[in-house]
């Protein structure tokens, strides 16, 4: 057995550094040591663990902190004796001869702590590896080290000061007066009335795309996927809020293979029907310039910044630890998870209630949009409960998020997709294009209906023409809708 990697020495001089430092009411020391991510944990020495916790305390509590105080500390916790009395701690003081140095010494302490962490962390790892009756899943052996070995470093204070945070604010904002409405606060979606409702796809938020079955929620966020990856619009434009910037984006398709998600994206941005030229309804002519426009699009996407996962059943645990690894690789800037009852999470499935675990799954997600700091789309499904209610329209409410209600608190924005057309009774039935976005929340912006529409042979949605928008005119071209039969697709 080796000693664990400690350095006593430097632990001394921080705690010293703090009683020297402290004893002018300046707390540089016990600052940097909190704003570094120094924790008790990070002191080998159990009495210099006990004493820097007690600090810790005093710190919080604003309480005057020297050589006496924390003796008396210490006293009324019970603590003093194990630590070595006030003897020890007058010691610490006269051992270190100047603060000058605390920083040097506070790193040290922190470098011994990491290597302490990362040897636990493989040693839990070697256990369970060795465990094969209570760790039977190798798979979730590996996703539990990936996450402890990622986990690791991400320690420390980081509250951003409240003065940062009315500055960085109020830059934002400013910024929003220069740029007369041509920038966004986000990522584009590509639909240019959708932006105007949103300000784009905000760092941090749990965005939830929810419907029932083949209304087109998967397409709508590989548009948008598509649209970010590629600095596109669309319509095919740069998008102008971004000068056509191209943002990394990861999407775990839990539903589709990567293979027929690309067919999918290649069909879809070429614009064309692959079920008309599967079933050979296609002349010589129309297929060379089919294969024309599809070679044009693979492309294009080849070089997209796509990084696409498609575990079936994935584990919310290891989705966090792969999109963490994977914004560390790639500085991803989107993430697009198809969909959320698909996931899984080992520690609520033992519960029994298939409600806790989506709540459960439902806050990890936010939590790693949080953890992030970039924008998160799920896709959910809906309940039947909008086809039961008597609506004529069938307007699907929040209410109708399926399996758990978490869903609808932890999510920043909702959109609740529709489409008209596959309601007989709706007043718009007639129109095969229209798709409606209900924004139904938006923690951050305003709520409503955006029209756009939807090329069911394409799987692509587009912008909706002016007049037809219900929204304030802006300068946007319509693709034009190819001519043929409009059949569901199976895939969708």
């Amino acid at each position: 057995m080796k000693t664990p990697p400690n350095s006593i020495e430097a632990e001394r001089a921080v705690i010293g550094s703090i009683l020297l430092d402290t004893t002018g009411r300046d707390e540089r020391v016990m600052d940097l040591c909190q704003s570094a991510g120094v924790v008790p944990e990070s002191f080998f020495d159990p009495r210099n663990r006990t004493i820097y916790a007690a600090m810790q305390r005093m710190a919080r509590e604003s309480k005057p902190l020297d050589a006496l105080t924390l003796t008396e500390e210490l006293m009324k916790a019970g603590t003093l004796e194990a630590v070595g009395g006030a003897a020890y701690i007058q010691t610490l003081i006269d051992q270190t001869p100047t603060t000058a140095h605390a920083e040097y010494y506070m790193n040290i302490i922190l470098g011994k702590h990491l290597r302490r962490t990362m040897i636990e962390s493989a040693t839990k790892t070697i256990e369970k590896c060795f465990d094969e009756r209570e760790y039977p899943d190798a798979q979730a052996v590996l996703g539990d080290a990936e996450k402890s070995f990622l986990e690791i470093g991400v320690r420390g204070d980081t509250t951003m000061p409240w003065a940062s945070a009315i500055d960085l604010s109020f830059q934002r904002i400013d910024a929003m007066f220069d740029s007369n409405g041509k920038t966004l606060e986000g990522l584009s979606t590509g639909l240019t009335h959708l932006d105007e409702k949103l300000q784009g796809l905000k760092n941090s938020e749990m965005i939830v795309i929810a419907a029932r079955p083949s209304v087109g929620k998967t397409s709508l966020a590989m548009n948008i996927a598509e649209s970010c990856a590629l600095g596109l619009d669309m319509n095919n434009v740069p998008v102008k809020t971004d000068d056509g910037k191209r943002h990394p984006v990861m999407i775990f398709s839990l539903e589709m293979p990567v293979e027929a998600l690309a067919k999918r994206m290649i069909a879809g941005r070429a614009q064309v029907n692959t079920w008309r030229l599967n079933r050979g309804l296609c002349t010589k002519d129309e297929k060379r310039r089919l294969l024309q426009n599809l070679s044009i699009a693979a492309e294009e996407l080849r070089g997209a910044n796509l990084i696409v996962d498609d575990t079936a059943g994935l584990d919310v645990m290891d989705l966090r630890a792969r999109a963490r690894r994977a914004k560390k690789q790639h500085g991803i800037e989107l993430i697009v998870i198809d969909y959320l009852q698909l996931c899984t999470c080992r520690e609520a499935a033992r519960m029994g209630s298939r409600q806790i675990e989506v709540s459960m799954i439902s806050q990890q997600i936010k939590a790693m949009a949080k953890e992030l700091k970039i924008p998160v789309i799920v896709l959910s499904q809906l309940s039947r409960a909008n086809e039961q209610r008597g609506d004529k329209e069938e307007k699907p409410k929040l209410s109708d998020l399926r399996d758990s209600g978490a869903i609808e608190q932890d999510a920043d924005v909702v959109f609740l997709l529709r489409r008209p057309s596959r309601t007989a009774t709706s007043k718009d039935a007639a129109d095969e294009q229209l798709a409606i976005i209900d924004v139904a929340k938006n923690r951050n912006g305003e709520i409503g209906e955006v029209k756009v529409n939807f090329y069911r042979e394409f799987t692509r949605f587009g912008d909706r023409p002016i007049e037809h928008a219900g929204v304030e005119a802006f300068n946007s071209s319509e693709p034009e809708p190819a001519q043929g039969e409009f059949l569901d697709n199976p895939m969708m």
